[in-house]
C-alpha cells in the first residue's frame, strides 16, 4: 500500500514538471517570436540565388559565377555556366 502511494506522488511529480518545461518553452518561443532552432544554434539564413540553366538553388559566393551584360550570374557547375555563355 505504501509503495502504491509512493509511486502515484512519483507520477504526479513527473507529470507536473513535464507540463512546466512544456508551457516553459512555448513561453520562451512566444517571447522571442521566432520559430524553428532554439537561440544560439544554427547559422544566419544565406540568400540563395537560382542557377539560370537548369533551375538549381546556389549560394552566390560558393557557387561559380560569370558576369555578362553588367550582372553576374551564378552556376552551379561547369557545364551550366559553359551552356549558359555558349547561349546567343
Amino acid at each position: 500500500m505504501v509503495w502504491r502511494i509512493f509511486l502515484i506522488v512519483v507520477v504526479v511529480l513527473l507529470a507536473i514538471r513535464a507540463l512546466g518545461r512544456l508551457f516553459g518553452g512555448i513561453a520562451q518561443g512566444a517571447r522571442s517570436g521566432r520559430t524553428g532552432a532554439p537561440h544560439g544554434h544554427g547559422q544566419a539564413p544565406v540568400k540563395m540565388t537560382q542557377d539560370p540553366v537548369c533551375g538549381t538553388f546556389v549560394v552566390p559566393g560558393k557557387a561559380l559565377s560569370l558576369s555578362a551584360g553588367g550582372a553576374t550570374h551564378w552556376f552551379c557547375s561547369e557545364r551550366c555556366r559553359a551552356e549558359y555563355s555558349a547561349r546567343p
